[in-house]
């Protein structure tokens, strides 16, 4: 089964929070769809060396962690940083080129970990542009990347929309 996504392509750490969105009033959870992990590991080039599911746990673990940073929940913070002692990156040097080596203490960690270090690495370099979608019941997170930093939705033919017909039938009401 084929799943149409609200939004997808954003960068790693924003991608796994966006597995997960608004649909008919509730929260889906699309790694609930047989199928659907292994597809999202795949096309994010992330391995899957252990049980299906104990990279989900550990995978909604690790996007439970990065929400809770977004949104400043207390605790949001310890709540990452447990994740992200479960492994570590070696840097060496590979036939000449510098290489990472990822390190993690089983390996159903692993895509989560990664999604873990690279929020830090966006968050770092682009906290203020990690967004979530200016519709309150939608809970979609995006990379803005105009040139202003003025895009206010996760997509301007659905949410974007929405907002412009409430406030048009507002004023005409």
């Amino acid at each position: 089964m084929a799943i149409t996504r609200p939004l997808s392509g954003e960068p790693l750490p924003l991608d796994l929070l966006d597995t997960v969105w608004m649909s008919n009033g509730a929260p889906f959870d699309m790694f609930g769809v047989p199928g659907a992990l292994r597809d999202w590991l795949d096309g994010h080039d992330l391995p899957a060396d252990a049980p299906e599911a104990e990279v989900r746990e550990h995978l909604t673990e690790a996007r439970e962690s990065i929400r809770a940073v977004l949104q400043r929940e207390e605790g949001g913070e310890a709540r990452l940083n447990a994740v992200l002692a479960h492994g570590t990156r070696r840097l060496q040097l590979f036939e000449g080129r510098p290489a990472a080596v990822d390190e993690v203490d089983d390996p159903a960690r692993l895509p989560g970990w990664r999604c873990a270090v690279e929020f830090l690495d966006l968050f770092e370099r682009k906290a203020d542009r990690i967004r979530k979608c200016a519709n309150h019941e939608c809970i979609l997170w995006y990379l803005d990347t105009t040139r202003n930093g003025s895009r206010r939705w996760h997509s301007m033919e659905t949410c974007g929309n929405r907002a412009k017909a409430v406030r048009y039938h507002q004023r005409h009401a």
